[in-house]
Order: C-alpha cells, then sequence, then structure tokens
C-alpha cells in the first residue's frame, strides 16, 4: 500500500518504520520536514513531505499527531485529501495537564470522544481507531510470552476495519473490533489505563488481550 504518516513524533516514527519494513510505501507529513532530516536519513525508502503531500500520496492515512493538534492537522490536510480514504486514527486526547496520581487528564468527555470530532470534521474520511492503546515500543511486531496482544479498534465502514485489521496482522496484533465511532468513548480511555503502570512504577511494556 502507499501509506501517508502524518506527524513527526515517535509514534509517527515508529509506524512509518515499522510498515516500510513490511513493504509499504511511505511518505511522512509534517508541518517542518526539516525537524525529521536526521532520522530520515537513518531510513531506507521512507520520504518527508509536507502535510499536504503525504495525505495526498497515501491510500491509507495513518493520524498520528499530539490529540490536541489532531483537529488542526485534519482541517490543515483538507477534507478533499481525505475523502474515500481509510484514516487510522492513533491519537488521544490528552489534556495540557499534570496527571492526578497517574491517571491522565482528557480534554474530551465519556459522551463525546476525540474520533468523533475528528470523522464529523471530515465526513468523507473512512476513519479506525487503532495504536491508542499501546506505547510506541510495543506497537510494531511485540513479543510477549502469552502470545500475540489485541489492539481495539472501531469505525464506521466494514471494510476499512477490514484494510486495517490486514494491517495490524502483518504487525503482529490481533484485533478486536468493538463497533462504530462511538466506542472510541470507550477505547481512547483506554490509554488512561495503559499509562497508570507506567507512571506509577515506570512499566511501560504490557498491553492487553481478550481472553475467548
Amino acid at each position: 500500500m502507499k501509506i501517508g504518516v502524518l506527524g513527526s513524533g515517535i509514534v509517527a516514527q515508529t509506524l512509518a518504520a515499522g510498515l516500510r519494513k513490511h513493504g509499504h510505501e511511505v511518505v511522512v507529513g509534517t508541518r517542518d520536514p526539516a525537524k525529521l532530516s536526521t532520522w530520515a536519513a537513518d531510513q531506507s525508502g521512507i520520504a518527508v513531505k509536507s502535510f499536504d503531500e503525504a495525505a495526498g500520496f497515501g491510500e491509507v492515512i495513518v493520524l498520528a499527531v499530539k490529540g490536541s493538534a489532531a483537529e488542526q492537522v485534519v482541517s490543515l490536510v483538507g477534507t478533499a485529501n481525505l475523502a474515500g480514504k481509510v484514516v487510522v486514527d492513533t491519537c488521544n486526547p490528552i489534556a495540557d495537564l499534570p496527571p492526578e496520581h497517574g491517571v491522565l487528564r482528557y480534554f474530551t468527555t465519556l459522551d463525546d470522544s476525540l474520533m468523533e470530532r475528528l470523522q464529523r470534521r471530515a465526513p468523507q474520511a473512512r476513519f479506525v481507531k487503532a495504536f491508542s492503546s499501546v506505547g510506541n515500543a510495543r506497537m510494531v511486531n511485540p513479543v510477549f510470552k502469552d502470545g500475540r496482544p489485541g489492539m481495539f479498534i472501531c469505525g464506521n465502514d466494514d471494510a476499512a476495519k477490514t484494510s486495517v485489521r490486514a494491517l495490524l496482522d502483518q504487525l503482529g496484533w490481533d484485533t478486536e473490533d468493538m463497533g462504530r465511532v462511538e466506542a472510541a468513548r470507550a477505547i481512547e480511555p483506554l490509554c488512561m489505563l495503559w499509562c497508570i503502570p507506567g507512571l506509577l512504577h515506570n512499566e511501560w511494556t504490557h498491553a492487553f488481550k481478550v481472553l475467548h
């Protein structure tokens, strides 16, 4: 696939490198391409361009920016660049406030997720929530003694979720499909739960798994 990764942080870098490793064509989009020049020099076959160029290139888009910037980036890219495309939403609505006893604070409520806001902003895009409930160190082909971990996804388009399921399988994940976009109200707070052991005990190597 041709995949455009929007973002310049560690999540964007990790997913871009992982997807390239599995044979996809990858372009990373950022406000300031020079910011990633050193990183890009160490990568094989990953181009760094503007947000618009990366979004225009990608058949699939990975949105991997700070949650508070996600709506702005979607607006900057433009709805035409995203129309009809699968957009993997990795973002969490983390507020610019300190955690409370290890619990992150969000700028959304349980009645309206960040993903729902993004879907309203770009209604023709096919958003799928994924990679929002694990840290970057375990996003690509993680190894656990108890087997493959599970990734929670949701979205309104079943074909888009099938595409994301295939990518997750390549990257070493089982998929737990939680339904439509409203399920992001439950999935996004899993980041809070995932981060508590890290913030309290510096333990960042775990993942979730649903047992059937």
